[in-house]
């Protein structure tokens, strides 16, 4: 029992913080890491003594603040470079080390900028954010022992809250005696705090305040911006048969609408936990279960965006040296030719359809008139082909280079999944606006494949985004018009899955609304020719032999980042227009073209199903443009209205004119097709609407006339395939019924 009356010393602390001695070592250590913090913002530097050096952190503190901006950056690297245990500190327990970081922040800030104008003495709060090149975990690993813990996630953003307040320090009231607590602060993130159940004020004599008396004052708080994200796994990273995974992301002040959905972001974080919002108890369950469950969200302490994936074309700034280069390939004599064989350099052959891709990728000019109408500059391409040709494949491939690139298929596709859709908010149970493909493309380029699968209602939706650039809505309360500036790109079958020649028209199942608004539409026939299945069987067979090295030599002329660079510098920076020289000629060929198109009308006696349009004129108009901007060229003069035509040539107007008849077997040669002409027109003044006629007797009569027989045959089934025939009484008897 010795020592029992030792009387103890007794001292008092001039610095405060004496609670208790444990208490006060803690606070002397996070008085040591602060400053330890204070010391590294205010001697990091970067450079050597004889090259000259920058303090990196003072001097981006004092340029944020003059900007208005209260966040520095800090990277990981140079802390873990200026001192280990600190980076260690804040990596282990980046909950309080953060805010001790940010206090740092705050007094370098003050001494950096001093002194202030009148009006601005107080000092702001600094933000930190954090950044990393460490690698990043997958949204699977974080397990139970990552929690508190700083971490680094890979994912898409896939939606994102309207901006809210969030309260860091509370004014508090006590109902009772109306005594006042002042500033009580709030652990940031989304844990929520606990009101106090008891008023502690001493009051003598009076009535004793009530349980639970306080309530808040809100006029007396202070906020931050905040706003929570849904971060999804990357798709590439999700093992097979799995669904992707989800985290949810807490983001305050000057990191809140830093992304939009769609973007590929890398998270910092603080992996943290948050208070099951606990379900209603039900009857004859006991109360207290799942009193520790927790649920798992990220609190960001920094954002990175990724511009290379697919999808995202590299739209970050180009540097000097890289707009000099893209300079150099835009004055290079084949350009034009380079860049079509750039457009899927593992598919063989059809050239035509590529520099037309290439075209769509580029894009034409914008053009706003004085009236404030536009005129659309993007271009349409349709692809109407047999199975087999790689339209597909050429639809993937633009998706990957296109600096903002959707890809959806027909069948799969609604129209309000294309447009934009009215859902109602699970949270607020407002309704709200979702934009679809056409929308979420806006500024690239929308691939539809299997468009010919497409319902038919669904497909008229998408009339006003290729020709007005506009989705307009009136739904739910909700009148909106939505911008959707992209290009589409569709791919089809024909009608009977393949193209048959002798069917001409009939092969195209479109309404001339949807085909005028195509710019460029291809047929694309799988021709039997052995020269050139030899070719492209070698070529197959290469692409599968050497596919991981021979993939230089099948690169084509300029390699796929380059590629996607110099479209997005093209379209940001170029925006021609056609030459007086250019335009006269064009409105010459236009006329032509019609009066062309007139006389096939007048030859065959029915309308072809792809008009010649005003439109079809403006799209030549694009295509010379976007052959301007592959140059980079002010002004798109004659040399590219002929390669516009050309294009036009090979695509549109062959479509509109092939003919019922060309390239059938037997039936090649323009005489055969005037002996046909020549049968039905004798066939139609023998006999008269409404009559009946055997078969048998038809062709005996028209063979004395010594026709040949397959002829008469196919031109009786080509009015029975109009419906100008009926077959009647077993197919014997002919009937004519217009």
């Amino acid at each position: 029992m010795s020592g029992f009356d030792d009387p103890g010393v007794y001292y008092s602390d001039s610095f405060g913080g004496g609670e208790a001695p444990g208490g006060d070592e803690g606070g002397q250590k996070r008085i040591q890491i602060k400053k330890r913090f204070r010391e590294f913002l205010r001697q990091f530097r970067v450079g050597t003594d004889r090259t000259g050096f920058t303090y990196k952190y003072r001097d981006e503190l004092k340029r944020h603040y003059t900007l208005g901006e209260y966040w520095v950056e800090v990277e990981m690297e140079d802390l873990a470079s200026f001192d280990e245990d600190l980076s260690d500190c804040l990596y282990k327990l980046p909950t309080e080390n953060l805010p001790l970081l940010e206090e740092a922040a705050k007094e370098v800030a003050d001494e950096v900028t001093r002194p202030r104008p009148v009006g601005e003495e107080t000092v702001q709060d600094i933000q930190v954010m954090l950044k990393s090149d460490a690698h990043h975990a997958s949204i699977r690993n974080l397990k139970s022992e990552q929690v508190s813990r700083l971490v680094k996630v890979h994912g898409i953003v896939i939606s994102a809250t309207a901006v809210k307040a969030k309260a860091t320090k509370v004014c508090l009231q006590c109902r009772g005696c109306r005594s006042v607590l002042n500033n009580i602060p709030l652990p940031p993130g989304l844990q929520g705090y606990a009101l106090p159940r008891k008023c502690n004020s001493e009051n003598a004599g009076r009535v004793k305040c009530p349980v639970d008396p306080y309530f808040i004052i809100p006029d007396r708080c202070v906020c931050v911006d905040f706003q929570t994200l849904r971060l999804q796994e990357s798709p590439d990273a999700v093992p097979h048969g799995e669904m992707p995974r989800h985290l949810q992301l807490y983001c305050d002040r000057y990191l809140c609408d830093r992304v939009v959905p769609g973007n590929r972001v890398t998270i910092m974080g603080i992996y943290s936990i948050k208070k099951v919002a606990a379900a209603k108890a039900k009857a004859g369950k006991e109360k207290g279960v799942g009193i520790g469950i927790r649920s798992s969200y990220l609190r960001v302490v920094g954002i990175q965006m990724d511009t290379e994936g697919a999808g995202r074309g590299a739209t970050g700034s180009v540097s000097p040296q890289e707009e000099e280069q893209l300079r150099s390939l835009a004055v290079s004599p084949n350009i034009y030719n380079s860049l079509a064989s750039s457009v899927a350099p593992s598919i063989y052959g059809s050239d035509d359809l590529k520099k037309a891709i290439t075209c769509l990728l580029f894009g034409g000019s914008r053009k706003r008139l004085p009236d404030g109408l536009t005129r659309r500059g993007d271009i349409n391409l349709l692809m109407l082909g047999d199975p087999g040709t790689a339209k597909s494949q050429l639809l993937k491939f633009v998706e990957r280079c296109a600096p903002i690139g959707v890809y959806t298929s027909g069948k799969g596709s609604s129209a309000a999944g294309l447009t934009a859709s009215v859902l109602r908010d699970p949270t607020t149970r407002g309704f709200i606006m979702e934009g679809g493909a056409m929308v979420l493309a806006d500024g690239g380029v929308v691939c539809i494949d299997e468009f010919d699968k497409m319902r038919e209602d669904d497909r008229v939706a998408i009339h006003e985004a290729m020709e007005q650039q506009t989705i307009s809505i009136a739904k739910a309360g909700i009148t909106t018009t939505l911008n959707s500036r992209c290009s589409v790109l569709a791919a089809a079958n024909s009608v009977f899955g393949r193209w048959d020649d002798t069917k001409g028209e009939d092969n195209i199942d479109f309404m001339p609304t949807i085909l005028s608004r195509f710019d460029m539409i291809f047929i694309i026939k799988d021709q039997h020719d052995q020269q050139r299945d030899m070719t492209l069987a070698r070529h197959v067979m290469n692409v599968h032999l050497s596919a991981q090295t021979q993939t230089e030599g099948v690169e084509g002329e300029i390699p796929l980042a380059t590629f996607k660079k110099y479209i997005a510098y093209a379209r940001t920076k170029c925006g021609p227009r056609l030459s007086p020289a250019a335009a006269e000629k064009l409105k010459n060929r236009y006329v032509v073209m019609r009066s062309g198109a007139r006389e096939h009308e007048r030859e065959t006696d029915k309308r072809p199903s792809i008009p010649i349009t005003v439109r079809q004129l403006e799209a030549i108009v694009r295509i010379a443009e976007s052959l301007a901007k592959m140059k980079l060229q002010a002004v798109a003069g004659e040399e590219e209205v002929d390669e516009a035509l050309r294009l036009f040539q090979v695509s549109t107007l062959d479509a509109a004119l092939s003919g019922s008849l060309s390239g059938v077997e037997g039936f090649t040669s323009q005489e055969d097709q005037e002996m046909l002409s020549r049968i039905e027109k004798q066939l139609k003044r023998r006999f008269a609407i409404g009559s009946q006629v055997s078969e048998h007797s038809i062709v005996q009569d028209f063979t004395k006339q010594k026709y040949p027989e397959h002829a008469i045959y196919k031109v009786l089934h080509l009015m029975l395939r109009r419906g100008e025939l009926q077959h009647r009484m077993q197919r014997k008897v002919l009937y004519r019924v217009k």
